[in-house]
């Protein structure tokens, strides 16, 4: 994209962050200074200054060129997803705690929109995840996800018994609290949680991740991202199961439904200034070679 083409600016904050007026503030007014037109998301309506049009999120992406993302991880997942179809670009200013994706910090967000104005930045493509859930003959429910789709309990004390089958062959029987199917954007989250590997997010790659499985020996299994999965409840199980998506949307599992995954056609441009550096980012927020890390 030319430099020239960010010429109107979405901002999607996170809601009720009682830094966001003051930053939204500062930034419509440095934006606007430079000649661009600034759209806010209807969700941030209270923290938005008056001189700026508010729009719903869908009106918000088919008009912008670029998305600023104000908020942490979440708030970028929740962007992603509702954004993803209308193909503008992402810039994420970190509010949050780990920030992987939202990488920019408060005091360096003008300078970075400067450098992105003048065609200074990376970009990051990622791809999404799609899963429709299946009962009997008929589609229940289809959504996409960003991070991870997740298969889990709902009861403390139950575990879930499920099929997986990938590209139509049966892999195995699981007994566990549940299943995380994630992106490499979504390896640093639940996954990283449950055991699973780091997946770089140029690799082509899924990861399934069972969630304290019962048999030992079922261990996190990284696959091809065109490789499509079933995962099929048992009718053994007798305490509610659900389905969720990047863990904003989620659906009661009936037994013997099927929950049917696989990569999106759609895709997420995410921008990053030049000094961006997914190790460092690794060894910051995951606190590698640090003191607390070294046995004495």
């Amino acid at each position: 994209m030319a430099a020239n083409a960010f010429s109107i600016i979405g901002i999607v904050g996170k809601p009720g962050d009682i830094r966001l007026p003051g930053i939204l503030a500062r930034l419509v007014s440095h934006l606007t200074d430079r000649g661009c037109h600034v759209l806010v998301d209807r969700s941030n309506a209270e923290a938005a200054p008056a001189n700026v049009d508010v729009l719903a999120r869908g009106e918000l992406g088919s008009r912008a060129d670029l998305v600023v993302v104000i908020g942490g991880d979440g708030t970028l997942l929740d962007a992603a997803r509702t954004l993803a179809g209308c193909n503008v670009p992402l810039l994420g200013v970190n509010l949050g705690r780990l920030g992987f994706m939202v990488d920019v910090p408060p005091e360096r967000m003008t300078a970075a929109l400067d450098a992105v104005m003048a065609g200074e930045y990376q970009v990051d493509m990622r791809f999404l995840l799609e899963a429709e859930v299946v009962r009997g003959a008929h589609s229940v429910c289809h959504s996409t996800a960003l991070n991870d789709v997740v298969i889990t309990k709902r009861d403390v004390a139950r575990m879930v018994e499920f099929d997986s089958f990938i590209d139509g062959r049966f892999v195995s029987t699981h007994r566990a609290d549940g299943l995380v199917v994630a992106t490499p954007t979504g390896s640093t989250a639940y996954a990283l949680s449950g055991g699973g590997p780091i997946l770089h997010p140029a690799l082509d790659a899924l990861t399934l991740v069972p969630i304290c499985p019962h048999t030992l020996s079922d261990r996190p299994l990284v696959i091809s991202a065109a490789s499509s999965i079933d995962i099929v409840l048992s009718s053994q199980n007798t305490s509610p199961v659900q389905v969720t998506w990047d863990g904003q949307s989620s659906l009661e599992l009936s037994y013997a439904d099927r929950v049917h995954i696989r990569r999106s056609e759609l895709t997420l441009r995410l921008l990053h200034p030049l000094d961006h550096d997914y190790f460092a980012i690794l060894r910051n927020k995951l606190h590698w070679g640090s003191a607390q890390n070294v046995r004495r």
